[in-house]
């Protein structure tokens, strides 16, 4: 299913919104009956506009289809209620507790480099780690709003220093339609096929490719000054969010995947001046 726009949703009626997500999930209207606990009846009608669905089952349905929490709020306006999620700037007074809890894993991640991005891969914050790893790359590249998936696989970017970046390409390439699918985000969907059609970098001669161990995950294996670093990431979102803003950000969170590398990165952390 091709993403819908926030302007085109904002047109929709509820009902059709709905069905939009129920489709994306590839649920029948049977399937999400039987979640929701409400008759198929009594949904075809939702969908079909001939019944306004109550709030409470606007966010039912919602929850059952695992709706973001922005969309959530568009239903809502859709349905001629008004939205129950907040959505504060990072900097407010209202998520300092959660911006401290997040500046505190970036900082105890350390040696090991650590980044936190919003729903569109954009750079919000990093440990200190994470800037000897773009060393070198184009000022124009590293400016704000600093998309790192754009990073990593532009020509001028990182792409030249990843060893296995075919393989890596289809990793983040793979996610990111994930997201895409899942979400119906237009501004995903515009960065993907950005993505898609960057030249890849020139080869590296066979000789810089290290033997490789088997992996458990799938890793990035990036060429330094240090020698080829060998990574593997974790992604952390709140579990619980009610803010918008929270619901939409991910800690991505990079290991040494061998000890080589382990030593590298401490070396490199004794280096750096503290924050």
């Amino acid at each position: 299913m091709r993403a819908s726009s926030p302007l085109h949703a904002a047109r929709l009626p509820v009902g059709s919104l709905l069905r939009e997500w129920r489709q994306r999930r590839r649920l029948s209207q049977l399937d999400l009956a039987g979640q929701a606990e409400v008759s198929t009846r009594h949904l075809s009608c939702v969908e079909t506009g001939r019944s306004l669905p109550s709030r409470e089952m606007v966010l039912r349905l919602a929850e059952r289809l695992e709706v973001p929490l922005r969309e959530r709020s568009r239903l809502l306006t859709a349905a001629g209620y008004a939205p129950m999620f907040s959505e504060h700037r990072l900097d407010d007074p209202a998520l300092a507790a959660a911006r401290e809890a997040l500046e505190l894993v970036l900082r105890g991640h350390e040696p090991f480099p650590a980044l936190l991005v919003d729903r569109h891969w954009t750079l919000v914050s990093a440990n200190r780690m994470v800037a000897p790893m773009l060393q070198g790359l184009p000022p124009a590249l590293l400016q704000p709003p600093l998309n790192v998936l754009r990073l990593s696989l532009h020509p001028h970017g990182l792409a030249p220093r990843i060893v296995n970046f075919a393989q890596w390409r289809e990793h983040l390439l793979a996610r990111l339609a994930q997201q895409v699918e899942s979400s119906g985000d237009a501004t995903l969907a515009a960065l993907a096929e950005e993505l898609r059609g960057y030249p890849p970098p020139d080869a590296p001669p066979s000789e810089d490719l290290p033997a490789q161990a088997p992996a458990v995950a799938m890793p990035l294996r990036l060429r330094s000054p240090e020698g080829v670093l060998t990574l593997i990431s974790t992604i952390t979102v709140f579990g619980t969010p009610v803010d918008v803003t929270l619901s939409e950000l991910a800690l991505e969170t990079f290991f040494p995947a061998d000890t080589s590398t382990a030593e590298v990165l401490r070396r490199l952390a004794a280096q750096i001046p503290p924050a």
